[in-house]
């Protein structure tokens, strides 16, 4: 049983960290792309690769009764998200961004509380608790109690996120990761089909960078990093085993950030990020 939660950390650290790197390669690809174009590129992008995939490896189709979850999940997970997601990005830092996403773990552990009846010990809370008070210092460091728009999208990101974890908890007591990743991709990218041709000729008139950024979002933050989240989501006995690993986003951000596009990390990004680590490692302690 250990060995299996600790498979599941490894595949849910992994994940969040191909994840933090779409936060500095968004902000790269917003020099030249617009939000929508990166929306459905990435997942054009990934579904192509998802497409080959499956061909090789036979993973037929969902039932016809499970479609209607899986384009929720697409919705939430991918399109909508990356509506939100991108706006967001037009007007926050790598850092801050992350750090304000970072509030996924607690939705989706409070739905999970509801929904599966998943118990978190009194230890977890508390962690949960400093985690989030990590978003707080970051967000309220300076004494501003209200948030921009740029902010507001970006939660409204988590919770596209956090409905997604759920519906993923439970198709995949059904469905392999592999199908379950592929199938939601499939139909969030449908819905972002609309944006398409405008995308299209920014990315054939993309310079070389541009398309090598594109390439590995699509591929990496988006194909490979849903796919391992579906697998630890799969082996975790609980959802937030798994999904509290999304509160290290923040400091992986700002490492990538500094070291990617020269980004100085404020002193509000190091404490509200010190703190989210420790209530990480709280947590862990919780459920040994």
């Amino acid at each position: 049983m250990q060995n299996t939660k600790n498979q599941a950390q490894l595949y849910a650290f992994v994940t969040v960290l191909l994840w933090a790197s779409a936060f500095v390669f968004t902000k790269i690809a917003l020099t030249y792309y617009t939000s929508e174009a990166i929306g459905v590129l990435r997942y054009v992008i990934a579904s192509l690769l998802f497409i080959v995939i499956g061909l090789f490896t036979k993973i037929g189709l969902p039932e016809k009764k499970d479609i209607p979850k899986f384009l929720l999940a697409g919705v939430l997970g991918f399109s909508l998200y990356m509506i939100t997601f991108n706006q967001a990005s037009k007007s926050l830092t790598a850092a801050t961004g992350s750090v304000v996403i970072a509030s996924a773990p607690i939705l989706t552990a409070l739905f999970a509380r509801i929904i599966f009846k998943e118990k978190i010990r009194s230890l977890g809370w508390i962690a949960i608790a400093v985690e989030f008070s990590g978003i707080l210092v970051l967000t309220l460091w300076n004494g501003i109690i209200s948030v921009n728009a740029g902010m507001l999208w970006m939660f409204g990101a988590a919770v596209c996120i956090s409905g997604y974890n759920l519906l993923q908890r439970s198709l995949l007591k059904k469905y392999s990761p592999l199908q379950s990743t592929a199938y939601s991709v499939f139909a969030g990218t449908i819905f972002l089909l609309w944006y398409l041709p405008d995308a299209a000729v920014q990315f054939g008139n993309a310079p070389l960078q541009q398309l090598l950024v594109m390439g590995f979002m699509g591929v990496f933050p988006s194909a490979l990093a849903y796919m391992l989240w579906a697998k630890a989501l799969t082996i975790a006995q609980k959802t937030s085993d798994v999904t509290n690993y999304m509160f290290v986003t923040p400091l992986l951000a700002a490492l990538m950030g500094f070291l990617i596009m020269g980004e100085i990390p404020t002193l509000a990004t190091c404490v509200g990020g010190f703190m989210i680590f420790a209530g990480l490692l709280l947590f862990k302690k919780s459920n040994a």
